[in-house]
């Protein structure tokens, strides 16, 4: 079964064709990235696996052009993996907000796309651009089926308790205002390929993962179900990240607005996108920038860096209360996955849980697929594992194509 996963953004499309068997491993065909679309000088970038990477300039009006500039370049004869688009099984797309509606992958349907249609409020930076990666693949391959993999699903079975705001329940009744959580797919993945490496049961295990990069949120994973999560109604909750803000006080919000004269326009892109570690630094969002900075003697690329590894400590301690004890905590992304020092930070203050840090397995690790980095007698396993939205989306896509088959 080959499947094409799309994960259209406002100005950007990524791509990946894989190929999908319940019984046998799957692989990369091709992957790339459209950027800079509806602008003059728009970019793809395309990587099909054991030939030369293709990069072309040209401009890409809007999304439906860009995905079929992409099919275009799956079937050529040059850079092509594929010969023909009739070999295309089924379409995943990520899509970032499915509310209340979507608990699970979907079947893209008329009531389907309304529903993410009606989530547009929620996340009208996101849920615009992955509808229109929808039906541009409608247009351009009617037949083809189509599946949604929201980032929110895998959060709705934490209780009310874990996201409802101490705000008038009316607002919620209105407006659902609730926390939903993001990253999603990334969490179940890597707390599912933890524990199947380690030998653990997922749906009895209590995990905490760690997805730390631009964006980052940390999970409570209790007997296989997400219990709590720190990104919120936003995904400006939570951590400090590259540019978000994290967790703030809402009386901040109000004194700035009196202070500064701000909008609520500049409040929103304050928080995300003039905040965080850029914010707190005045050097950078990129972790890596501030590590540097901080060995030169920079204090504040040095307080950007204790700031969000002391967050990502808080919750961790918070979540091990929650779930009465934690069995494996997992770091990925970005950071979680490269940044050795952050892992050290972090890693070396959760003795009290019973975790034992190995110094030596982390030193200077990145770019692994999964490695184990405390003791083989820690109490509580600390893991680097690599995360894979792009599999996730294209497993769902499978069951769900294949089921509808059967």
């Amino acid at each position: 079964m080959v499947i094409l996963v799309l994960n259209c953004g406002s100005s950007s499309i990524k791509y990946q064709l894989l190929k999908m068997s319940k019984t046998d491993t799957p692989s990369v065909l091709a992957k790339g990235i459209v950027e800079r679309i509806g602008q003059p000088e728009g970019c793809i970038e395309h990587r099909p696996g054991g030939k030369d990477k293709v990069v072309l300039g040209l401009t890409v009006s809007n999304h439906t052009v860009g995905i079929n500039k992409v099919l275009e370049l799956l079937v050529s004869n040059e850079c092509g993996v594929i010969g023909s688009l009739e070999e295309i099984t089924a379409v995943g797309h990520r899509v970032a907000h499915g509310g209340e509606y979507f608990t699970a992958s979907s079947l893209v349907t008329d009531a389907v796309k309304l529903g993410i249609e009606q989530c547009i409020e929620l996340a009208p930076l996101h849920n615009p651009a992955n509808l229109k990666g929808i039906t541009a693949m409608e247009e351009l391959l009617p037949s083809v089926p189509q599946v949604a993999c929201f980032d929110t699903s895998f959060h709705q079975t934490m209780p009310e308790h874990a996201y409802f705001y101490g705000i008038p329940y009316k607002y919620y009744q209105k407006y659902k205002i609730r926390r939903y959580g993001f990253h999603g797919t990334s969490h179940k993945f890597v707390a599912q390929k933890a524990c199947n490496a380690l030998g653990l049961d997922f749906n009895t295990a209590k995990i905490i993962t760690c997805h730390m990069g631009n964006g980052s949120s940390i999970t409570a994973i209790n007997r296989g179900k997400s219990v709590d999560t720190s990104m919120g109604f936003t995904p400006v909750e939570g951590l400090m990240m590259g540019t978000r803000c994290g967790d703030l006080d809402a009386g901040v919000i109000t004194f700035l607005e009196e202070k500064e004269g701000l909008t609520s326009k500049a409040i929103n892109n304050l928080l995300n996108k003039e905040s965080g570690l850029s914010g707190v630094s005045g050097v950078s969002s990129d972790m890596r920038d501030l590590w540097k900075a901080a060995d030169e003697g920079n204090k504040l690329a040095k307080l950007a860096i204790d700031i969000f590894c002391y967050r990502v400590l808080k919750y961790i301690g918070a979540y091990a209360a929650a779930m009465n004890g934690v069995d494996l905590v997992v770091f990925t992304g970005g950071i979680g996955e490269n940044d050795h020092g952050v892992r050290e930070l972090v890693s070396r203050s959760l003795g009290y849980l019973g975790a034992e840090y190995d110094h030596q397995a982390n030193d200077k690790v990145r770019g692994v697929d999964f490695k184990e980095i405390s003791t083989p007698t820690s109490k509580v396993k600390l893991v680097i594992a690599a995360t894979n939205e792009e599999l996730v989306i294209a497993t769902d896509t499978m069951n769900i194509v294949s089921d509808i088959n059967s």
